[in-house]
């Protein structure tokens, strides 16, 4: 399948790229690609993982989807905006109050307000829910002044396969407490990895979080995605 770059940029935390690979089949639709750092983060070909994040924190709170929250329902944090899916995903559910994603890379925003990736975005940027946050997600966990029900990251390839040097703060123990201090009582920290890392369940466990589990996300080859979970007792 061709594959073109559309958009290649250096910026602060180094490369990221956007690419377009065009349909296997006439008449199907491109995969878009975002590659930083040369390290392949994710691309529009399947979106279940980011989805099943979402779904997941939302059935730690014990809600259900098709409630309604507008206004009353449970805030959410998405740490990384990538191709949308995630965001678009949390803002079709009614239940969500409040819905805020943090993004670092200005080319990433970009790409969603528009260019290549405004199409999955878009009827989500509509939504009065919905609020971006142009921030690093470990300033942000660290010096933020607001509270959520539930954090959803998914800014690296997991806690073992960090796309930047900086970004490994975010799983450290002086990471973990400040995903504890932006989580209200009873809150749920889901991180998103591509493959399962016990030695990070452990790291939760012992930085406070109660519950701490995975669920596994089926793939086409190889080791099973997993969303690493735990809750908030404080």
């Amino acid at each position: 399948m061709p594959v073109s770059t559309l958009d290649r940029r250096d910026g602060p935390y180094g490369e990221v790229v956007l690419r377009r690979r065009e349909a296997a089949a006439p008449g199907g639709e491109p995969v878009y690609e975002i590659i930083a750092n040369g390290c392949f983060l994710m691309d529009t070909s399947d979106g279940r993982s980011e989805r099943l994040l979402v779904d997941a924190a939302l059935a730690a709170l014990g809600r259900n989807p098709a409630e309604g929250g507008a206004g009353t329902g449970p805030a959410l944090l998405l740490g990384g905006l990538g191709v949308g899916f995630s965001l678009a995903h949390a803002a079709a559910q009614p239940v969500w109050g409040r819905i805020a994603v943090a993004e670092r890379e200005e080319a990433i925003i970009d790409w969603h307000r528009r260019g290549a990736l405004s199409s999955v975005t878009a009827d989500a940027f509509a939504d009065p829910r919905v609020s971006l946050l142009r921030a690093d997600l470990v300033t942000l966990l660290r010096e933020g002044p607001d509270r959520f029900d539930a954090l959803c990251l998914d800014i690296d390839n997991g806690p073992d396969w960090t796309v930047t040097e900086d970004n490994r703060n975010l799983y450290s123990a002086a990471g973990l407490a400040s995903c504890r201090a932006r989580l209200r009582p009873g809150g749920v920290l889901a991180v998103w990895s591509a493959r399962p890392s016990e030695a990070f369940g452990t790291a939760m466990r012992n930085a406070g979080f109660s519950s701490v589990r995975t669920e596994e996300v089926p793939v086409a080859r190889g080791v099973p995605d997993v969303i690493h979970l735990g809750r908030n007792p404080s």
